[in-house]
């Protein structure tokens, strides 16, 4: 089968003569566009027939794009969500700091509120860590004599009491706390004026009240304040609360168990009372000599004989009673 060219071409016409017709013909139709817009309506339906072609053409490349914008956004989001975890953490480490700032800044103003009620100097101290024996309840504070505080000083939070110093460094000082087993504190009962002991009862955390009878006036839910009577705590200050009685007919003392007031396992900031823990002590006065009318040396406070207070024992003592002088008379005269 032979093939056999176009008409157009059977003519043998040039290349170049081919060109020159064409190109003539290209700038005659952008002539008449430009010039009349003729051919608007074609260009839109030329448009219009060609864009399927267009879509198909694209979308190879439409598809690459998505799929890069796709993958490209998937670690934009990751990096994203791990800033914004990052930064929550921050954030919530920082929230944390502040509310505990605001907690410490509340205990110090109500720290100050209580020094300022008090009559005694005072010192704010902070706790620095708990004492390194478990059997005891004792915490280390970070002032010591350096700052005035001395053994025996009652240490208190704004509630109530803490604890007692027990020992005192340079720069610390050790404070046994009242729930220790060996820490004793004179107390009095608000509502029935009651005086006793409390002993703390070690690692339980509460305090007991021995050797009180049975029939003490005593109920739950009494408050218990510092008697005074030591001469270490000043009275009045909040120790515990009664939180159970038992008065049972074959014991004789009851069982008393007291919640402590003071938030001894709460508070990082406590008040040192820099009072004397000493109670002063009044020695025995010597007795003075002193002479009386006689020109006798007595001591003071012994009252003259025959005057209206003095004792008739210690007339008889000094003076003999008197008797009846013998008749020194002859007998017969």
């Amino acid at each position: 089968m032979e093939y056999s060219p176009p008409p157009l071409f059977k003519q043998g016409a040039s290349a170049r003569a081919k060109v020159v017709f064409f190109s003539l013909i290209a700038i005659a139709l952008l002539v008449a566009d430009s010039r009349v817009q003729s051919l608007v309506m074609i260009r839109q339906l030329v448009g219009v027939a060609l864009y399927p072609l267009q879509l198909a053409a694209l979308a190879p490349r439409d598809a690459a794009y998505r799929v890069g914008g796709y993958f490209a956004s998937l670690a934009s989001l990751e990096q994203e969500n791990r800033n914004l975890t990052h930064q929550q953490s921050d954030n919530a480490q920082l929230l944390q700091q502040a509310q505990q700032l605001f907690a410490e800044n509340a205990q110090l103003r109500k720290l100050l509120g209580a020094g300022e009620r008090l009559q005694a100097k005072s010192l704010v101290s902070e706790i620095l860590y708990d004492a390194r024996d478990a059997f005891t309840r004792k915490i280390v504070l970070d002032r010591g004599s350096q700052n005035g505080v001395a053994l025996g000083q009652p240490v208190i939070d704004d509630i109530g009491v803490v604890g007692q110093v027990t020992r005192v460094f340079p720069f610390t000082s050790e404070v046994t706390l009242l729930t220790d087993k060996d820490q004793a504190i004179p107390v009095q009962v608000v509502r029935s004026g009651l005086r006793s002991v409390a002993y703390g009862r070690g690692q339980s955390g509460v305090l007991d009240l021995k050797f009180m009878a049975t029939n003490a006036d005593i109920q739950k839910g009494d408050l218990l304040v510092t008697s005074g009577i030591d001469g270490v705590y000043p009275p009045g200050l909040a120790v515990a609360k009664v939180l159970q009685v038992e008065n049972k007919s074959n014991d004789a003392f009851a069982h008393i168990v007291c919640q402590p007031a003071a938030g001894i396992d709460r508070n990082r900031q406590l008040l040192i009372l820099l009072v004397d823990s000493k109670a002063p002590r009044l020695a025995p006065e010597e007795p003075k000599d002193k002479k009386d009318k006689f020109g006798r040396r007595h001591a003071d406070g012994v009252k003259e004989p025959g005057s209206e207070a003095g004792a008739a024992g210690a007339a008889g003592a000094i003076q003999p009673p008197p008797n009846k002088l013998p008749d020194t008379k002859a007998p017969g005269r």
